[in-house]
């Protein structure tokens, strides 16, 4: 991305053209220059006097100072996924630097509803994004002309970014109507096929049968108006977008590799930093992400997100170099030799899996590679959906309200292309 330029850096030209110097004098201060510093005039030269360009430093402007583009979005961010993490990804190209503003739980309840996430796994999960920069920690739902000031003054803030869905206020009012007006809002391409309002929905259709009572699942249907678009995925992974997420490098020849597998379903706090302490012990980080079915015979249930949405998320984390689509369940000496794999790490808060399966790390716990690391907190794929079952006629409600909105935005959605 190009860098704003602040002045130009035509020295001698602009010397000869300032208007005090404009007319045969100008013209003959030009040749005096030329042929003091060249000999241009009869190829006669002169010594050179330092004296001389000391008292010419007026015809010389600085050479352009030349800063970052720096981008702004906004969001939520609540129940993390791969749209937001493609959302940040769009936005850092369109500039340099991404600052990233997380909006306040007050704000959210005030204008979407309860957040299941705190704010402080929120700035974990948002902090944790290869595209991010910086974060403002409880920022406005809405950009005011103070805030965008402060934007501006403040960050020095060039462009205030958000995506083509339309994001308004209870009053009805655009929340991003002041950058609109000041011209500094540039707009980009909502990632289709998933967004929180959805997650919800799938997290109360698959935990029916465990979890939630099912007149109440019943309930939830019906008052959605029995879309389907919240109890399965709408997603179309393509080998574009996943290469968008990647980092395309490999590990030298004498990386430490460090390999950590896992279903990560759910994508959230405790996923980075678990995968923050992994990649601390090596140079390169290897995570096996499990295909639907191991996730399903494991668990006793589908994944609330396939395998291809799972790997983005993962793809998108700062510390992770490459994933393993669909890894196999046990570790073997081949996948060992094949990956050229150094170290075998696996954290002490593990998701729900069968009591009397077979060890998977068997083989790397022989060869002596294998090493269990404390996970930074336990949080867990089902203790972040236990928040919303928990809480079901609250998000019920709240998932009325926005599936209406996103309806209808796929109702009148229009093609917008994307970088």
């Amino acid at each position: 991305m190009g860098s704003v330029e602040f002045e130009t850096n035509r020295w001698i030209w602009d010397g000869a053209c300032y208007p005090q110097l404009f007319g045969l004098g100008g013209i003959m201060i030009t040749i005096a220059i030329l042929w003091l510093s060249t000999g241009y005039l009869g190829g006669i030269g002169l010594p050179y006097f330092p004296f001389v360009w000391l008292d010419l430093r007026f015809f010389y402007k600085k050479k352009s100072r030349k800063r970052p583009v720096r981008v702004y979005m906004d969001g939520c961010f609540d129940l993390m996924h791969y749209g937001h993490a493609n959302a940040l990804r769009q936005a850092k190209s369109l500039g340099d630097e991404l600052v990233v503003g997380v909006v306040s739980d007050e704000e959210i309840v005030a204008n979407k509803g309860p957040p299941v996430l705190s704010m402080e796994e929120r700035l974990i999960l948002v902090s944790g994004l290869k595209w991010v920069d910086e974060v403002i920690a409880n920022a406005p739902y809405a950009i005011t002309e103070e805030f965008m000031n402060t934007l501006f003054n403040k960050y020095n803030i060039d462009y205030i970014i958000h995506g083509d869905d339309p994001c308004l206020l209870p009053d009805g009012t655009d929340a991003y109507g002041p950058a609109k007006k000041a011209g500094r809002y540039k707009q980009i391409k909502r990632t289709e096929g998933v967004s929180s309002t959805d997650i919800v929905g799938r997290i109360l259709s698959s935990l029916s049968d465990m979890e939630v009572n099912k007149n109440h699942s019943k309930a939830f249907q019906s008052e959605t108006g029995g879309s389907t678009r919240t109890q399965r995925s709408h997603f179309l992974p393509t080998s574009r977008r996943i290469v968008q997420f990647s980092n395309a490098k490999g590990p030298g020849p004498d990386a430490c590799v460090v390999y950590i597998d896992g279903a990560f379903d759910l994508f959230h706090a405790g996923h980075v930093e678990i995968l923050r302490c992994a990649r601390q012990l090596g140079d390169f980080l290897l995570v096996g992400v499990y295909s639907d079915q191991t996730v399903s015979e494991r668990r006793g249930c589908h994944p609330i997100m396939h395998l291809h949405e799972r790997s983005l998320s993962v793809l998108a984390c700062r510390y992770v170099d490459e994933v393993i689509i669909g890894a196999p369940w046990e570790v073997t000496r081949d996948m060992i030799t094949t990956f050229n794999i150094s170290l075998v790490v696996h954290g002490t808060v593990a998701e729900g899996s069968c009591s009397d399966e077979v060890d998977p790390y068997v083989t790397p716990r022989s060869m002596g590679i294998f090493k269990t690391i404390a996970s930074p907190n336990n949080i867990t794929w089902t203790s972040v959906a236990r928040r919303i079952v928990d809480n079901h006629e609250v998000y019920k409600k709240r998932n009325v309200k926005k599936s209406e909105s996103e309806n209808k935005y796929y109702a009148e959605k229009k093609f917008v292309p994307e970088d």
